[in-house]
């Protein structure tokens, strides 16, 4: 069984978001059983550290519409995973992976060189897996280009966000992708007037995946669909949610060198030390007993921060500490800046983006905050749990399925859910977690119970590996 694995970015190579982890933590979970093999863009930022070790293994060109461009194909193994990255300093010499005028054109270029790098690999996969709208037009390609070459090749494409399409107007499909007038039609690509990559590969693989059961079914109505619940519900045969995981290797408390004091569940009174170190790093007050409440996050409406703002003074007037890791838009980074000023002592905002102090915060919190307008998985609250941090989320997506809601009497559960999108019933939800932190036996039993939720890639990497054999045994 032979997998390439396409994504525009791969831990530790380039990460941005849960894609970068994904692109690396799935491809590890299966490369124990079979020969899967990952290709990215190779950007100029990625560190001299891992360019150094890259092979250039061809040169040669692809085709993006009427120009012909350059294409260098680097290989390198990392943690037993052969990586390939495709090379143009026009395309991927820039500071950040996204964010650019010409965004359409360079990921249209990466997909169809993709297809191009596989006879310069020694290496013709059974399938494709391809991840958001950045790699989206390689089953489009496939269909258009290479239908006689590669018609064996069977196309899986995963959605990690359905919100990012990559849409872009009408001109691009010509002028760009190369693609005729029968590409801009309802049952292809055209989007309203223009066009999406990601309906493009939607239609065009052999079987969707999202990263969980939920979302799978949220994108068959209208608020999450993003314009194409429609498409969903009547592709509903080839569309299937697994769940995302995380790398028991990397978020390990007990083996974690970035933390103050390693522990697990068996030595989790341990974990306080962390609590204090947090504290103490941050200028807050140290104290065990004041609960120190986590969000590590992008600053956006989506993660729920307009919920968070609404109840800011109302949550900073309780007995917490509140400690915020991340960046995005400007008003929230702002609030998070102006609120820490007027209240030194009990809140920490930290407007970066710093991997260590993610590590401390998820170690040394007692609850993880969580409110998404939606998620389709999302990878925090894996993390929180694993260290032993209690989550408290909005019941969608793979928040909904990831997180059991706890019963007091029964003294069950992962963590803490509410349901509507509304600030105070948010604020009811963490309130009822203090009370619950109040008795130190329950809140003891709720930490085991979350750091005992098996979240590795093991169970995906199974479902991912019963497709690829139904796909390849598919006549």
């Amino acid at each position: 069984m032979k997998i390439l694995f396409v994504s525009s970015e791969a831990h530790p190579f380039n990460k941005s978001g849960g894609l970068g982890d994904v692109a690396y933590s799935l491809p590890k979970a299966l490369a124990k059983t079979i020969d899967i093999r990952v290709i990215m863009p190779k950007y100029t930022s990625i560190h001299d550290k891992y360019c150094s070790k890259m092979k250039l293994i061809s040169k040669f060109t692809t085709n993006v519409s009427w120009r012909e461009k350059y294409v260098g194909l680097y290989r390198m193994k990392y943690d037993n995973i052969p990586f390939y990255f495709i090379d143009n300093e026009d395309y991927f010499n820039r500071p950040n992976a996204y964010g650019y005028f010409d965004d359409g054109e360079r990921f249209a270029y990466f997909s169809r060189a993709v297809i191009d790098a596989i006879e310069h690999m020694n290496f013709i996969p059974d399938i494709i897996h391809c991840n958001d709208w950045q790699s989206a037009l390689v089953p489009v390609f496939l269909k258009a280009f290479y239908g006689k070459k590669y018609k064996n090749i069977k196309v899986i494409y995963t959605i990690h966000n359905l919100k990012f399409q990559g849409v872009y107007n009408e001109k691009t499909l010509y002028d760009i992708l190369g693609l005729s007038e029968y590409y801009f039609d309802e049952e292809r690509m055209k989007f309203n007037d223009a066009i999406s990559y990601m309906k493009g590969g939607i239609i065009f693989s052999d079987y969707i995946t999202t990263v969980s059961s939920t979302y799978a079914n949220e994108i068959k109505y209208p608020f999450f669909g993003e314009g194409l619940h429609g498409l969903f519900q009547k592709l509903n045969y080839k569309v299937l949610g697994i769940v995302n995981g995380i790398d028991y290797d990397t978020f390990n408390p007990r083996k974690d060198k970035e933390l103050n004091t390693k522990y697990g569940i068996s030595t989790r009174s341990k974990k306080i030390k962390n609590k204090l170190a947090l504290q103490r790093e941050l200028g807050l007050l140290e104290s065990e007993n004041i609960p120190v409440i986590g969000v590590v996050t992008r600053l956006t409406g989506q993660k729920g921060l307009d919920l968070i703002a609404h109840i800011l003074e109302e949550l900073l007037i309780l007995d917490v500490q509140l400690v915020v890791l991340g960046t995005g838009d400007i008003q929230f980074e702002d609030l998070f800046k102006y609120y820490a000023h007027i209240y030194p002592s009990k809140l920490s905002a930290n407007i970066t983006f710093d991997s260590t102090l993610a590590k401390k915060i998820y170690a040394g919190s007692d609850i993880f905050l969580m409110p998404s307008l939606f998620e389709p998985c999302g990878l925090s609250q894996l993390i929180s749990m694993r260290y032993g941090t209690i989550p408290i989320v909005r019941e969608t997506g793979g928040l909904k399925d990831t997180v059991i809601p706890y019963n007091e009497f029964k003294e069950t559960g992962t963590g803490f859910g509410f349901k509507n999108y509304n600030a105070h019933e948010l604020l009811q939800t963490l309130k009822y977690a203090l009370k619950i932190y109040e008795n130190k036996d329950k809140w003891d039993k709720l930490i085991k119970n979350a750091m005992e939720r098996k979240s590795s890639w093991a169970n995906a990497a199974k479902e991912y590996k019963k497709i690829y054999r139904a796909l390849i045994n598919k006549k």
